[in-house]
């Protein structure tokens, strides 16, 4: 199975970039992972935040398939524990299913096209973060989670 991030914009922070590509490595000895950035849309007065949300929602997508599993990371979503995502990966890896794609939004969150597409919702946290940070922490928790299914001594209870 392959896992794949999208995300809207490129993540700009010199200390985000660094984190990122340090669980980067680290993930690759587990899953094939990859991120797959949408572009973002410049300031323009004549598109509505609902516009936005549209464009970028069409963009996303145009990056998954029909047989794509789909889980956004969604203010709304079901909070989970390290251990009940990383019991969630080894169901979705168990099912067959060959590509795993979660979804990070733009500012202002998801057009309803992507939230007709997706197969699940979960939430990091009921806080609000900027949606770089986002990609960090999301990281951080997959690589937690593999790590919790290999037994490995990442995680403490």
């Amino acid at each position: 199975m392959e896992i794949v991030l999208i995300v809207v914009g490129k993540t700009t922070s010199t200390y985000l970039i660094q984190g990122i590509e340090m669980y980067l490595k680290r993930l690759r000895y587990y899953i094939p992972f990859k991120i797959q950035i949408i572009p973002d849309l410049k300031k323009n007065k004549k598109i509505t935040e609902e516009i936005q949300k549209i464009i970028e929602g069409n963009e996303i997508l145009s990056n998954i398939t029909n047989q794509d599993y789909v889980i956004l990371l969604d203010e709304n979503g079901k909070q989970l524990t390290s251990i009940e995502f990383s019991e969630l990966l080894q169901r979705i890896m168990l099912s067959g299913i060959k590509r795993l794609v979660f979804v990070i939004g733009g500012p202002y969150g998801f057009s309803q096209d992507i939230y007709k597409r997706a197969t699940q919702l979960i939430s990091l946290s009921k806080m609000t973060f900027n949606h770089e940070m986002v990609r960090l922490f999301f990281i951080e928790q997959l690589y937690r989670g593999l790590t919790i299914l290999k037994g490995e001594p990442y995680h403490h209870k």
